[in-house]
Protein backbone atom coordinates (compact mmCIF):
# COMPACT_ATOMS: atom_id res chain seq x y z
CA UNK A 1 0.00 0.00 0.00
CA UNK A 2 0.94 3.36 -1.03
CA UNK A 3 1.53 6.23 2.03
CA UNK A 4 1.03 9.52 1.71
CA UNK A 5 4.40 10.29 3.36
CA UNK A 6 6.24 8.31 1.08
CA UNK A 7 5.05 10.94 -1.85
CA UNK A 8 6.95 14.64 -1.50
CA UNK A 9 5.82 18.01 -1.28
CA UNK A 10 3.93 19.88 -3.93
CA UNK A 11 6.96 22.30 -3.96
CA UNK A 12 8.97 19.57 -5.28
CA UNK A 13 6.44 18.09 -7.59
CA UNK A 14 6.41 22.03 -9.02
CA UNK A 15 9.48 21.67 -10.30
CA UNK A 16 9.99 17.97 -10.84
CA UNK A 17 8.08 14.55 -11.17
CA UNK A 18 7.95 12.06 -8.76
CA UNK A 19 8.15 8.33 -9.38
CA UNK A 20 7.87 4.94 -7.37
CA UNK A 21 6.24 1.29 -7.33
CA UNK A 22 4.67 -0.58 -4.96
CA UNK A 23 3.77 -4.53 -5.08
CA UNK A 24 4.44 -4.91 -8.89
CA UNK A 25 2.83 -1.24 -9.67
CA UNK A 26 5.07 1.82 -10.91
CA UNK A 27 3.89 5.06 -10.86
CA UNK A 28 4.59 8.55 -11.56
CA UNK A 29 3.21 12.05 -10.68
CA UNK A 30 3.63 15.15 -12.07
CA UNK A 31 2.21 18.58 -12.69
CA UNK A 32 0.45 18.90 -15.89
CA UNK A 33 -1.59 21.78 -17.37
CA UNK A 34 -5.76 21.46 -18.36
CA UNK A 35 -7.76 23.61 -20.63
CA UNK A 36 -10.79 24.44 -18.81
CA UNK A 37 -13.84 26.91 -20.19
CA UNK A 38 -14.64 29.89 -17.30
CA UNK A 39 -18.44 30.80 -16.85
CA UNK A 40 -18.02 33.40 -19.07
CA UNK A 41 -16.35 30.96 -22.02
CA UNK A 42 -12.93 32.65 -22.06
CA UNK A 43 -10.71 29.30 -22.32
CA UNK A 44 -7.84 29.25 -19.30
CA UNK A 45 -5.29 26.36 -18.26
CA UNK A 46 -5.25 25.22 -14.87
CA UNK A 47 -2.36 22.99 -12.62
CA UNK A 48 -2.98 19.12 -12.45
CA UNK A 49 -1.83 16.48 -10.77
CA UNK A 50 -1.27 13.94 -13.64
CA UNK A 51 -0.75 10.14 -12.51
CA UNK A 52 0.51 7.44 -14.58
CA UNK A 53 0.96 3.59 -13.37
CA UNK A 54 2.02 1.02 -14.89
CA UNK A 55 3.76 -2.84 -14.42
CA UNK A 56 6.68 -3.62 -13.43
CA UNK A 57 9.24 -4.38 -14.63
CA UNK A 58 9.83 -1.73 -17.83
CA UNK A 59 10.23 1.62 -16.88
CA UNK A 60 7.78 4.47 -18.70
CA UNK A 61 9.27 5.25 -21.91
CA UNK A 62 9.43 1.32 -22.47
CA UNK A 63 6.22 0.46 -21.01
CA UNK A 64 2.86 0.03 -24.03
CA UNK A 65 0.55 2.81 -23.81
CA UNK A 66 -2.28 -0.01 -23.42
CA UNK A 67 -0.59 -0.96 -20.32
CA UNK A 68 -0.18 2.41 -18.34
CA UNK A 69 -3.45 4.08 -16.67
CA UNK A 70 -3.33 7.95 -16.45
CA UNK A 71 -5.72 10.00 -14.27
CA UNK A 72 -5.91 13.59 -12.95
CA UNK A 73 -6.39 15.60 -9.88
CA UNK A 74 -5.91 18.74 -8.44
CA UNK A 75 -3.06 20.35 -7.82
CA UNK A 76 -3.29 20.64 -4.33
CA UNK A 77 -2.72 18.75 -1.10
CA UNK A 78 -6.39 16.99 -1.18
CA UNK A 79 -5.26 16.06 -5.00
CA UNK A 80 -2.42 14.01 -3.41
CA UNK A 81 -4.91 12.54 -1.27
CA UNK A 82 -6.59 11.59 -4.00
CA UNK A 83 -3.88 10.01 -6.28
CA UNK A 84 -2.62 8.31 -3.43
CA UNK A 85 -6.16 6.81 -2.48
CA UNK A 86 -7.04 6.10 -6.70
CA UNK A 87 -3.38 4.39 -6.83
CA UNK A 88 -4.23 2.59 -4.03
CA UNK A 89 -7.72 1.15 -5.14
CA UNK A 90 -5.95 0.36 -8.94
CA UNK A 91 -3.39 -1.47 -6.73
CA UNK A 92 -6.20 -3.80 -5.34
CA UNK A 93 -8.33 -3.80 -7.82
CA UNK A 94 -6.11 -4.38 -10.68
CA UNK A 95 -3.77 -6.87 -8.90
CA UNK A 96 -3.57 -9.61 -11.49
CA UNK A 97 -1.80 -6.75 -13.41
CA UNK A 98 0.53 -6.14 -11.14
CA UNK A 99 1.97 -9.44 -10.69
CA UNK A 100 2.66 -9.11 -7.05
CA UNK A 101 -0.17 -11.10 -4.60
CA UNK A 102 -1.35 -9.05 -1.98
Amino acid sequence: MIDRTEILSLAYLKKTSFTGSCEGMRYRLEKGKEKCTSDSGEETEIDVLCCTIWPEPMNLASTPEEKKQRNTFSFDEDGVDDAVAWMNDRLFEDRELWGKKL
